[in-house]
Protein backbone atom coordinates (compact mmCIF):
# COMPACT_ATOMS: atom_id res chain seq x y z
CA UNK A 1 0.00 0.00 0.00
CA UNK A 2 1.21 3.48 -0.81
CA UNK A 3 2.01 5.89 1.99
CA UNK A 4 1.85 9.67 1.82
CA UNK A 5 3.49 12.32 3.94
CA UNK A 6 4.02 16.09 3.72
CA UNK A 7 7.65 17.04 3.16
CA UNK A 8 9.31 20.47 3.20
CA UNK A 9 12.08 20.25 0.58
CA UNK A 10 14.93 22.19 2.14
CA UNK A 11 17.18 21.31 -0.79
CA UNK A 12 15.08 23.71 -2.88
CA UNK A 13 15.21 26.68 -0.51
CA UNK A 14 15.06 30.01 -2.36
CA UNK A 15 16.95 33.24 -1.61
CA UNK A 16 14.27 34.41 0.83
CA UNK A 17 14.65 31.22 2.90
CA UNK A 18 11.37 29.61 1.78
CA UNK A 19 11.16 25.94 0.77
CA UNK A 20 8.38 24.23 -1.25
CA UNK A 21 5.99 21.83 0.45
CA UNK A 22 5.29 18.51 -1.30
CA UNK A 23 3.16 15.45 -0.87
CA UNK A 24 5.60 12.53 -0.80
CA UNK A 25 4.25 9.22 -2.11
CA UNK A 26 6.11 6.03 -1.13
CA UNK A 27 5.30 2.66 -2.68
CA UNK A 28 7.41 -0.47 -3.12
CA UNK A 29 10.48 1.42 -1.84
CA UNK A 30 10.07 4.06 -4.52
CA UNK A 31 9.33 7.69 -3.87
CA UNK A 32 7.67 10.45 -5.85
CA UNK A 33 6.59 13.99 -5.04
CA UNK A 34 3.64 16.23 -5.89
CA UNK A 35 3.99 19.99 -5.45
CA UNK A 36 1.36 21.70 -3.30
CA UNK A 37 2.18 25.24 -4.43
CA UNK A 38 2.99 26.25 -0.83
CA UNK A 39 6.30 27.68 0.38
CA UNK A 40 7.34 27.95 4.02
CA UNK A 41 10.37 28.80 6.11
CA UNK A 42 11.94 25.96 8.07
CA UNK A 43 10.79 27.34 11.43
CA UNK A 44 7.21 27.65 10.18
CA UNK A 45 6.76 23.91 9.57
CA UNK A 46 6.19 21.14 12.14
CA UNK A 47 7.22 17.91 10.42
CA UNK A 48 6.06 15.68 13.31
CA UNK A 49 2.55 17.13 13.49
CA UNK A 50 2.47 17.66 9.71
CA UNK A 51 1.16 21.18 10.22
CA UNK A 52 2.10 24.79 9.69
CA UNK A 53 3.05 26.38 13.01
CA UNK A 54 0.83 29.07 14.50
CA UNK A 55 3.54 31.69 14.08
CA UNK A 56 2.67 31.77 10.36
CA UNK A 57 -0.01 34.47 9.79
CA UNK A 58 -2.09 32.15 7.57
CA UNK A 59 -1.50 28.89 9.46
CA UNK A 60 -5.20 28.07 9.97
CA UNK A 61 -6.08 28.60 6.32
CA UNK A 62 -3.07 26.68 4.99
CA UNK A 63 -3.57 23.77 7.43
CA UNK A 64 -7.19 23.42 6.33
CA UNK A 65 -6.04 23.35 2.71
CA UNK A 66 -3.35 20.75 3.47
CA UNK A 67 -5.79 18.54 5.35
CA UNK A 68 -8.12 18.58 2.36
CA UNK A 69 -5.24 17.86 -0.06
CA UNK A 70 -4.04 14.92 2.04
CA UNK A 71 -7.57 13.52 2.39
CA UNK A 72 -8.14 13.81 -1.36
CA UNK A 73 -4.80 12.16 -2.09
CA UNK A 74 -5.47 9.26 0.29
CA UNK A 75 -8.92 8.77 -1.25
CA UNK A 76 -7.56 8.78 -4.80
CA UNK A 77 -4.80 6.32 -3.88
CA UNK A 78 -7.19 3.95 -2.10
CA UNK A 79 -9.61 4.07 -5.02
CA UNK A 80 -6.91 3.41 -7.59
CA UNK A 81 -5.30 0.57 -5.61
CA UNK A 82 -8.71 -1.13 -5.35
CA UNK A 83 -9.14 -0.96 -9.11
CA UNK A 84 -5.57 -1.85 -10.13
CA UNK A 85 -3.62 -4.43 -8.13
CA UNK A 86 -0.17 -3.56 -9.53
CA UNK A 87 -0.60 0.21 -9.85
CA UNK A 88 2.70 2.10 -10.35
CA UNK A 89 3.84 5.06 -8.29
CA UNK A 90 3.65 7.15 -11.46
CA UNK A 91 -0.03 6.37 -11.87
CA UNK A 92 -0.65 7.26 -8.22
CA UNK A 93 1.07 10.58 -8.70
CA UNK A 94 -0.92 11.19 -11.87
CA UNK A 95 -4.16 10.52 -9.98
CA UNK A 96 -3.25 12.93 -7.16
CA UNK A 97 -2.24 15.64 -9.57
CA UNK A 98 -5.47 15.22 -11.53
CA UNK A 99 -3.31 14.88 -14.68
CA UNK A 100 -2.56 18.59 -14.59
CA UNK A 101 1.15 18.01 -15.26
CA UNK A 102 1.68 15.31 -17.91
CA UNK A 103 4.25 12.56 -18.06
CA UNK A 104 7.42 13.95 -19.65
CA UNK A 105 8.32 10.88 -21.71
CA UNK A 106 4.77 10.36 -23.02
CA UNK A 107 4.86 13.91 -24.35
CA UNK A 108 8.49 13.68 -25.57
CA UNK A 109 8.00 10.52 -27.63
CA UNK A 110 4.74 11.85 -29.07
CA UNK A 111 6.65 15.02 -30.00
CA UNK A 112 9.24 12.85 -31.78
CA UNK A 113 6.54 11.13 -33.78
CA UNK A 114 5.17 14.52 -34.87
CA UNK A 115 8.50 15.87 -36.14
CA UNK A 116 9.37 12.64 -37.94
CA UNK A 117 7.37 13.70 -40.97
CA UNK A 118 8.42 17.36 -41.03
CA UNK A 119 12.08 17.42 -39.97
CA UNK A 120 14.98 15.46 -41.46
CA UNK A 121 15.38 11.87 -40.32
CA UNK A 122 18.70 12.83 -38.75
CA UNK A 123 16.94 15.43 -36.58
CA UNK A 124 14.25 12.94 -35.57
CA UNK A 125 16.90 10.33 -34.76
CA UNK A 126 18.83 12.83 -32.65
CA UNK A 127 15.72 13.68 -30.62
CA UNK A 128 14.84 10.02 -30.13
CA UNK A 129 18.38 9.00 -29.11
CA UNK A 130 18.73 11.80 -26.57
CA UNK A 131 15.30 11.22 -25.03
CA UNK A 132 16.13 7.52 -24.64
CA UNK A 133 19.52 8.44 -23.18
CA UNK A 134 17.80 10.57 -20.51
CA UNK A 135 15.28 7.79 -19.79
CA UNK A 136 18.12 5.27 -19.40
CA UNK A 137 19.84 7.59 -16.92
CA UNK A 138 16.66 7.93 -14.80
CA UNK A 139 15.95 4.20 -15.06
CA UNK A 140 12.19 4.74 -15.28
CA UNK A 141 9.54 6.28 -17.48
CA UNK A 142 7.01 7.53 -14.93
CA UNK A 143 8.60 10.98 -14.78
CA UNK A 144 6.53 14.15 -14.90
CA UNK A 145 7.58 17.58 -16.11
CA UNK A 146 7.73 18.96 -12.58
CA UNK A 147 10.04 16.10 -11.53
CA UNK A 148 12.75 17.53 -13.79
CA UNK A 149 14.47 20.07 -11.57
CA UNK A 150 17.72 22.02 -11.84
CA UNK A 151 19.33 19.61 -9.36
CA UNK A 152 18.28 16.58 -11.43
CA UNK A 153 19.64 18.13 -14.64
CA UNK A 154 22.95 18.99 -12.96
CA UNK A 155 23.26 15.40 -11.80
CA UNK A 156 22.49 14.23 -15.34
CA UNK A 157 25.23 16.48 -16.74
CA UNK A 158 27.68 15.14 -14.15
CA UNK A 159 26.72 11.59 -15.15
CA UNK A 160 27.31 12.36 -18.84
CA UNK A 161 30.70 13.82 -18.00
CA UNK A 162 31.94 11.27 -15.46
CA UNK A 163 30.31 8.03 -16.59
CA UNK A 164 29.62 8.47 -20.30
CA UNK A 165 32.71 10.64 -20.87
CA UNK A 166 30.66 13.07 -22.97
CA UNK A 167 32.36 16.36 -23.76
CA UNK A 168 30.80 19.80 -23.11
CA UNK A 169 29.31 20.00 -26.62
CA UNK A 170 27.56 16.62 -26.29
CA UNK A 171 26.29 17.51 -22.81
CA UNK A 172 24.94 20.85 -24.00
CA UNK A 173 23.23 19.28 -27.01
CA UNK A 174 21.67 16.46 -24.94
CA UNK A 175 20.20 18.95 -22.47
CA UNK A 176 19.16 21.32 -25.27
CA UNK A 177 16.90 18.61 -26.73
CA UNK A 178 15.13 18.32 -23.37
CA UNK A 179 14.83 22.11 -23.19
CA UNK A 180 13.22 22.27 -26.64
CA UNK A 181 10.63 19.70 -25.53
CA UNK A 182 9.85 21.84 -22.46
CA UNK A 183 9.50 24.96 -24.63
CA UNK A 184 7.13 23.22 -27.03
CA UNK A 185 5.03 21.95 -24.12
CA UNK A 186 4.84 25.53 -22.79
CA UNK A 187 3.83 26.86 -26.22
CA UNK A 188 1.06 24.27 -26.41
CA UNK A 189 -0.01 25.30 -22.88
CA UNK A 190 0.57 21.76 -21.64
CA UNK A 191 2.69 23.03 -18.73
CA UNK A 192 3.18 26.46 -17.12
CA UNK A 193 6.30 28.55 -17.79
CA UNK A 194 7.49 28.36 -14.19
CA UNK A 195 8.34 24.66 -14.67
CA UNK A 196 11.14 25.53 -17.14
CA UNK A 197 14.41 24.78 -15.23
CA UNK A 198 17.01 25.19 -17.98
CA UNK A 199 17.72 28.93 -17.62
CA UNK A 200 19.40 28.16 -14.29
CA UNK A 201 21.98 25.83 -15.84
CA UNK A 202 25.52 26.77 -16.80
CA UNK A 203 27.65 24.79 -19.23
CA UNK A 204 31.40 24.34 -19.33
CA UNK A 205 33.07 25.90 -22.33
CA UNK A 206 34.18 23.47 -24.99
CA UNK A 207 37.96 23.41 -24.81
CA UNK A 208 38.27 20.53 -27.26
CA UNK A 209 40.79 21.35 -29.96
CA UNK A 210 39.83 21.17 -33.64
CA UNK A 211 42.38 18.99 -35.38
CA UNK A 212 43.43 19.32 -39.01
CA UNK A 213 46.09 18.04 -41.40
CA UNK A 214 48.96 20.30 -42.35
CA UNK A 215 50.31 20.44 -45.91
CA UNK A 216 53.03 17.95 -45.02
CA UNK A 217 50.55 15.57 -43.41
CA UNK A 218 48.23 15.79 -46.43
CA UNK A 219 51.15 14.95 -48.70
CA UNK A 220 52.18 12.06 -46.44
CA UNK A 221 48.63 10.71 -46.59
CA UNK A 222 48.60 11.08 -50.39
CA UNK A 223 51.85 9.07 -50.70
CA UNK A 224 50.98 6.47 -48.05
CA UNK A 225 51.31 2.92 -49.42
CA UNK A 226 47.96 1.22 -48.81
CA UNK A 227 49.20 -2.08 -50.26
CA UNK A 228 46.60 -2.31 -53.02
CA UNK A 229 43.72 -2.03 -50.55
CA UNK A 230 41.02 -0.96 -53.02
CA UNK A 231 38.46 0.19 -50.47
CA UNK A 232 41.06 2.07 -48.42
CA UNK A 233 42.24 3.83 -51.58
CA UNK A 234 38.67 4.84 -52.30
CA UNK A 235 38.16 6.40 -48.86
CA UNK A 236 41.48 8.22 -49.11
CA UNK A 237 40.45 9.59 -52.51
CA UNK A 238 37.16 10.86 -51.09
CA UNK A 239 38.94 12.41 -48.11
CA UNK A 240 41.43 14.23 -50.35
CA UNK A 241 38.63 15.25 -52.70
CA UNK A 242 36.79 16.88 -49.80
CA UNK A 243 39.91 18.84 -48.76
CA UNK A 244 40.32 20.23 -52.28
CA UNK A 245 36.57 20.68 -52.89
CA UNK A 246 35.77 23.27 -50.26
CA UNK A 247 35.53 20.83 -47.35
CA UNK A 248 32.43 19.18 -48.79
CA UNK A 249 30.70 17.08 -46.13
CA UNK A 250 30.67 13.27 -46.26
CA UNK A 251 26.99 12.95 -47.22
CA UNK A 252 27.39 15.46 -50.06
CA UNK A 253 30.51 13.74 -51.37
CA UNK A 254 28.95 10.28 -51.61
CA UNK A 255 25.72 11.76 -53.05
CA UNK A 256 27.59 13.66 -55.78
CA UNK A 257 25.90 12.88 -59.11
CA UNK A 258 27.04 13.50 -62.69
CA UNK A 259 24.46 16.26 -63.02
CA UNK A 260 26.16 18.07 -60.11
CA UNK A 261 29.50 18.37 -61.92
CA UNK A 262 30.35 20.48 -64.97
CA UNK A 263 33.70 19.14 -66.27
CA UNK A 264 34.15 22.01 -68.75
CA UNK A 265 33.99 24.62 -65.97
CA UNK A 266 35.33 22.25 -63.27
CA UNK A 267 32.42 23.41 -61.15
CA UNK A 268 30.13 21.66 -58.66
CA UNK A 269 26.50 22.71 -58.28
CA UNK A 270 24.53 20.86 -55.62
CA UNK A 271 21.88 21.31 -52.93
CA UNK A 272 23.72 20.74 -49.65
CA UNK A 273 22.14 17.99 -47.57
CA UNK A 274 22.54 19.69 -44.17
CA UNK A 275 21.43 23.22 -45.07
CA UNK A 276 19.11 22.60 -48.02
CA UNK A 277 20.78 25.50 -49.88
CA UNK A 278 21.96 25.39 -53.50
CA UNK A 279 25.75 25.60 -53.44
CA UNK A 280 28.07 26.02 -56.41
CA UNK A 281 31.82 26.49 -56.60
CA UNK A 282 34.89 25.74 -58.73
CA UNK A 283 37.20 22.94 -57.61
CA UNK A 284 40.98 22.68 -57.91
CA UNK A 285 43.26 20.31 -59.80
CA UNK A 286 43.62 17.68 -57.07
CA UNK A 287 39.83 17.42 -56.75
CA UNK A 288 39.35 17.14 -60.54
CA UNK A 289 42.09 14.49 -60.72
CA UNK A 290 40.22 12.45 -58.11
CA UNK A 291 36.93 12.83 -59.97
CA UNK A 292 38.52 11.80 -63.28
CA UNK A 293 39.53 8.48 -61.70
CA UNK A 294 35.86 7.61 -61.19
CA UNK A 295 33.99 9.31 -64.04
CA UNK A 296 32.44 6.84 -66.51
CA UNK A 297 31.60 7.64 -70.13
CA UNK A 298 28.42 5.51 -70.06
CA UNK A 299 26.97 7.02 -66.89
CA UNK A 300 23.58 8.70 -66.61
CA UNK A 301 23.10 12.16 -65.15
CA UNK A 302 21.45 10.84 -61.99
CA UNK A 303 24.16 8.22 -61.35
CA UNK A 304 26.49 8.72 -58.39
CA UNK A 305 30.10 9.50 -59.29
CA UNK A 306 31.78 7.63 -56.46
CA UNK A 307 31.00 3.89 -56.10
CA UNK A 308 29.64 4.10 -52.56
CA UNK A 309 25.87 4.07 -53.02
CA UNK A 310 25.41 0.80 -54.91
CA UNK A 311 21.63 0.52 -54.56
CA UNK A 312 20.20 3.79 -55.87
CA UNK A 313 16.57 2.65 -55.47
CA UNK A 314 17.02 1.63 -51.82
CA UNK A 315 18.96 4.81 -51.03
CA UNK A 316 16.13 7.00 -52.33
CA UNK A 317 13.35 4.98 -50.69
CA UNK A 318 13.12 7.25 -47.63
CA UNK A 319 14.98 9.67 -45.40
CA UNK A 320 15.52 6.82 -42.96
CA UNK A 321 17.14 4.60 -45.61
CA UNK A 322 19.38 7.47 -46.72
CA UNK A 323 20.37 8.20 -43.12
CA UNK A 324 21.15 4.57 -42.29
CA UNK A 325 23.23 3.95 -45.44
CA UNK A 326 25.16 7.21 -45.01
CA UNK A 327 25.88 6.45 -41.33
CA UNK A 328 27.09 2.94 -42.16
CA UNK A 329 29.40 4.14 -44.94
CA UNK A 330 30.70 6.97 -42.77
CA UNK A 331 31.61 4.41 -40.13
CA UNK A 332 33.53 2.34 -42.71
CA UNK A 333 35.32 5.46 -43.97
CA UNK A 334 36.37 6.54 -40.49
CA UNK A 335 37.61 3.03 -39.67
CA UNK A 336 39.91 3.02 -42.72
CA UNK A 337 41.03 6.63 -42.20
CA UNK A 338 41.83 5.98 -38.56
CA UNK A 339 44.11 3.12 -39.65
CA UNK A 340 45.84 5.46 -42.09
CA UNK A 341 46.27 8.05 -39.34
CA UNK A 342 47.93 5.45 -37.11
CA UNK A 343 50.26 4.44 -39.94
CA UNK A 344 51.25 8.11 -40.31
CA UNK A 345 51.58 8.39 -36.50
CA UNK A 346 49.25 11.39 -36.40
CA UNK A 347 48.75 12.78 -32.86
CA UNK A 348 44.95 12.53 -33.25
CA UNK A 349 42.35 10.15 -34.60
CA UNK A 350 41.79 10.70 -38.33
CA UNK A 351 38.14 10.86 -39.40
CA UNK A 352 36.40 12.14 -42.52
CA UNK A 353 35.18 15.36 -40.90
CA UNK A 354 38.80 16.45 -40.47
CA UNK A 355 38.89 16.98 -44.23
CA UNK A 356 36.60 19.95 -43.64
CA UNK A 357 38.83 21.34 -40.89
CA UNK A 358 41.88 20.74 -43.07
CA UNK A 359 40.43 22.66 -46.00
CA UNK A 360 39.52 25.67 -43.85
CA UNK A 361 42.80 25.99 -41.96
CA UNK A 362 45.00 25.44 -45.01
CA UNK A 363 42.95 27.82 -47.16
CA UNK A 364 43.21 30.57 -44.54
CA UNK A 365 46.89 29.79 -44.00
CA UNK A 366 47.48 30.20 -47.74
CA UNK A 367 45.91 33.66 -47.65
CA UNK A 368 42.38 33.01 -48.85
CA UNK A 369 40.00 35.66 -47.55
CA UNK A 370 37.82 34.46 -44.69
CA UNK A 371 34.63 35.51 -46.55
CA UNK A 372 35.61 33.23 -49.45
CA UNK A 373 36.37 30.32 -47.12
CA UNK A 374 33.02 30.88 -45.42
CA UNK A 375 31.24 30.88 -48.77
CA UNK A 376 32.97 27.69 -49.96
CA UNK A 377 32.08 25.92 -46.70
CA UNK A 378 28.48 27.11 -47.00
CA UNK A 379 28.55 28.63 -43.52
CA UNK A 380 25.46 30.68 -42.75
CA UNK A 381 27.39 32.87 -40.32
CA UNK A 382 31.01 33.95 -40.77
CA UNK A 383 31.54 33.61 -37.00
CA UNK A 384 31.61 29.83 -37.59
CA UNK A 385 34.50 30.27 -40.03
CA UNK A 386 36.32 32.53 -37.58
CA UNK A 387 36.91 29.49 -35.37
CA UNK A 388 39.44 28.32 -37.98
CA UNK A 389 41.08 31.75 -38.10
CA UNK A 390 41.52 31.52 -34.33
CA UNK A 391 43.20 28.11 -34.73
CA UNK A 392 45.70 29.62 -37.18
CA UNK A 393 46.45 32.50 -34.80
CA UNK A 394 47.07 30.02 -31.98
CA UNK A 395 49.42 27.98 -34.20
CA UNK A 396 51.23 31.19 -35.16
CA UNK A 397 51.66 32.15 -31.51
CA UNK A 398 53.16 28.74 -30.77
CA UNK A 399 55.56 29.10 -33.72
CA UNK A 400 56.73 32.51 -32.50
CA UNK A 401 57.28 31.19 -28.98
CA UNK A 402 59.20 28.17 -30.32
CA UNK A 403 61.47 29.91 -32.80
CA UNK A 404 62.03 33.36 -31.29
CA UNK A 405 62.30 32.87 -27.54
Amino acid sequence: MALIRLILKKTQTDQSGHSPLYIRITKDRRTSYVSLGVKLKDDEWDSKKQKVKRKHPQSTKINALLSQKVADAEGQIADLERKIKMVSIGKLKEAIKGKRIPNFFDYAYAHCSKIKGSASFGTYKSYDVNIRKFEAYLGRRDVFFDDISVALLKNYMAFMSNELKNGPTTQRYSVMILAIIFKDAIKEEIIPENLYPFNKLTFRKNTQKRFFLTKDQIMALTLLDLKQAKRANLWRDLFLFSIYAGGLRFSDVIELQYKNYNPDEERIKKVIRKTGRLHQFKIGKVATDVLNKYLRADAHQDDYIFPIITNKVLFNTSEEARYNITSKENHYANFQLNRMGKALKLPFSLSFHLSRHSFATNALNNGMRIEHVSKLMDHQDISTTQIYAKIINEELDKAVEHYIY
